[in-house]
């Protein structure tokens, strides 16, 4: 069986759970009150990626991976939807105090990228900060081990890890600039006979999109909650609160036809 109980201060949607070790374990190591972090991380763009990349995938292979190689006090630290470009995340940041407090022992992820995004920061914390602390990372799928580091996986994991991050930002940067250049050329074809909100078709040309003044409003208050940190659910709150329309009930108003329903509650 295993027992939970909270480390640190973390919110509530990303908890810290600490699984006892079996006593064959904690003899094998010698009595220590060292953890072994096992940290998971999932974002929105990875839930895409389908279950192989679920919390409780990574979960279970860690702990798997822990118990196999007798590593002492097994205890988790989750950030779920929260994407690996930023380090100020709640499970990663409460794991950070933990090692800074020099109570972690080994720090073991589903692979690099699960530790973070950015190769640069990444190998910082790897190359830097984990061995300051005396912490052992192991990147399982990677076959990253600091406690080699002369180890030719743990080049080409580096290597890997830095061309994915590279790829990612080249990708991110094509798409950005095929957007602004449909968007400046004020021609957009619709692949749906639908206008997101926020646009108007052009009387003159179905083809072509205005922007709606009025929606416009409401997007870029929504991009600037969202650049505020505050998340979907926060921001969609906030706007029934201020008695927004949702798109549905406002097209319903102009007259303009939605695929959704309009709600009962034409705020919620």
């Amino acid at each position: 069986m295993t027992n939970t109980e909270s480390l640190g201060t973390i919110e509530a949607t990303n908890p810290v759970l600490t699984v006892a070790p079996p006593k064959e374990d904690s003899e094998m190591n010698g009595a220590t009150n060292k953890i072994t972090v096992l940290y998971c991380r999932l974002s929105q763009e990875d839930e895409r990626a389908g279950e192989s990349l679920s919390i409780e995938n990574q979960k279970d292979m860690l702990l798997r991976y822990a118990r196999e190689h007798h590593f002492p006090n097994p205890t988790f630290f989750v950030d779920d939807g929260v994407s690996g470009v930023t380090y100020d995340r709640p499970g990663f940041q409460a794991m950070l105090a933990e090692i800074e407090a020099e109570r972690v022992a080994v720090c073991i992820t589903k692979d690099l990228s699960r530790l973070g995004r950015n190769s640069a920061l990444t190998g910082l914390y790897t190359n830097f900060t984990f061995p300051q602390y005396g912490v052992r990372y192991i990147a399982i799928n990677d076959n990253f081990d600091t406690i080699d580091p002369n180890s030719t996986d743990n080049d080409f994991a580096g290597i890997k890890n830095w061309s994915t991050s590279f790829m990612r930002e080249i990708l991110a940067a094509k798409s950005a600039l095929s957007i602004r250049q449909r968007v400046n050329a004020a021609f957009l074809v619709s692949l749906t006979t639908n206008v997101p909100y926020g646009y108007l078709k052009d009387p003159e040309n179905p083809r072509r999109w205005k922007i709606d003044p009025v929606a416009a409003d409401v997007v870029r208050r929504i991009f600037s909650m969202c650049m505020e940190g505050r998340g979907p659910k926060q921001i969609a709150n906030q706007l029934k609160v201020d008695k927004v329309l949702t798109p549905a009930s406002y097209k319903a108003l102009q007259g303009i036809k939605s695929p959704n329903k309009k709600p009962e509650d034409p705020y919620d």
